[in-house]
């Protein structure tokens, strides 16, 4: 339960005022994140804000205004939208998105019916933890190229490029050791604009891209003209008016994207643990896993109507819940309102669009290595013991399968690869091997939080 004093309650209003600043202060937390997933796979920053608040405010309409969760860009889905739009564009990535996010739909109907202890046979630690370094160590290359190498050519050496990954990369680790309270939040977006600054002073910076928007609304003659100038429509990437997803729908997709959503199932799982024991409140069972799955899945498929990246719940901003005790889903949609609102600013895109990838390539140094680091963190949490043959057995094959490349061609056009073929390799192993008991390691990695549920606060701030 809860130690603090709540200092606003999950159902109450702040008063305007404080309101919109705790909005801001969400934005913030998940900016950075946020925008660094369409930076590396391709897609649309703008787009991606939209379709993170339009999700947001699905989710807590889906929960029924009891969890205050916000969600983000996931960082789970950038290799498999890597590798998609590779081969099939980004249209192709939008439709293993929205099959991703129909695979969160049928595993919260399978939850309302089952409830949740199957899941632990399937997905224990032992599959998981193995299958989220994977997912980290497979993006390596991508962090080290965007900080090495010029833009667009991965075969010229950059020292500048390099030396502004490393100086962003030093700005965002002195941060998150460093830096206390809320700025201990925002690193990520601390390190961006730190080493912005300095690849200013290198000139590796096009801002011809600002200079245009600027010029553009400064040459306005009315305020009408203005408005318009200042805010823009993002490149939405929608079906059926943009593509067709008959035509471009391939089984390889499924293969490639869908496994993903596993891994990120269980992620969920853990961020609504941790957010129940913020708070104080049992959300596993009031309003339920179920609807905070399907919410997360509806936040998905939304955006991948949009053209932007997968959803997810954010532990930024569950660190800001944490140390602000402000849990109030008012702030968090109003957080999500703000985000939408800087979606359909010109300027904030064309901003985005001018950082230079070494920068996004030191932050990806950091981020990539704490996403391995974080399945290596849940085995340890679950005292996965590696003296048993079996756990053994299962976490090395997973690793060198994913991590080595492996692929197995099913037919012409048709692959399952890296870290989709390693976790189906992965569950097999665990279902057919015997001893399933010992690869559980504590058995608390679905174990519902030992909180009660309080009765919220009423009124204004």
């Amino acid at each position: 339960m809860q130690s603090k004093e709540t200092a606003v309650g999950v159902r109450e209003i702040p008063k305007l005022p404080k309101w919109l600043a705790l909005s801001l202060q969400h934005l913030f937390a998940m900016f950075g994140a946020t925008i660094l997933v369409p930076f590396l796979t391709g897609l649309s920053p703008a787009v991606a804000l939209v379709s993170s608040g339009f999700g947001t405010l699905a989710y807590l309409l889906i929960t029924r205004g009891r969890i205050p969760a916000y969600l983000g860009s996931s960082f789970a889905f950038i290799y498999p939208i890597m590798e998609v739009s590779n081969t099939h564009g980004i249209a192709g990535a939008m439709i293993g998105s929205f099959l991703a996010g129909l695979v969160y739909g049928l595993i919260s109907l399978l939850i309302t019916v089952f409830g949740m202890k199957w899941l632990m046979n399937i997905l224990p630690p032992v599959v998981v933890g193995p299958v989220i370094i994977v997912i980290g160590l497979g993006l390596a290359s991508t962090a080290i190229d965007m900080a090495m190498y010029l833009p667009g050519d991965e075969q010229v050496y950059s020292a500048t490029h390099f030396m502004v990954a490393l100086v962003t990369l030093g700005i965002t680790i002195l941060g998150t050791v460093f830096f206390r309270g809320f700025l201990s939040l925002l690193p990520i977006l601390i390190g961006i604009l730190g080493g912005y600054a300095f690849a200013l002073s290198q000139g590796i910076v096009d801002t011809s891209g600002i200079v245009a928007e600027w010029t553009n609304i400064t040459s306005q003659a009315s305020i009408g003209g203005v408005l318009q100038a200042v805010f823009q429509m993002p490149e939405f990437l929608i079906p059926f008016r943009d593509f067709s997803p008959v035509s471009v729908f391939s089984w390889e997709i499924v293969f490639i994207m869908v496994p993903f959503a596993v891994v990120t199932i269980t992620e969920h799982i853990g961020d609504q643990m941790v957010l129940s024991k913020v708070v104080g409140r049992n959300f596993l069972k009031n309003p339920g896993l179920n609807r905070s799955i399907l919410g997360d899945g509806v936040a998905t498929i939304m955006s991948s109507f949009l053209g932007g990246p997968p959803n997810t719940t954010y532990g930024e901003n569950i660190g800001v819940l944490a140390i602000t005790r402000v849990y109030s889903v008012f702030v968090i949609g109003g957080a999500a309102v703000f985000a939408i609102f800087f979606g359909f600013v010109g300027m904030s895109t064309a901003i985005i669009g001018s950082i230079p990838s070494a920068v996004m390539g030191g932050v990806s140094i950091l981020l990539f290595g704490t996403i391995a680091s974080s399945g290596l963190r849940m085995l340890i949490d679950n005292q996965v013991d590696f003296g048993e043959k079996r756990n053994l057995i299962i976490s090395s094959v997973i690793l060198v399968i994913g991590v080595g490349g492996a692929m197995i061609q099913v037919t012409e056009g048709l692959e399952i690869q890296g870290m989709a073929l390693a976790a189906i390799i992965g569950v097999i192993l665990n279902l057919i091997l015997p001893d399933k008991e010992k690869s559980q390691g504590n058995g608390r990695m679905f174990e519902e939080p030992d909180v009660e549920e309080q009765p919220s606060n009423s009124g204004a701030a």
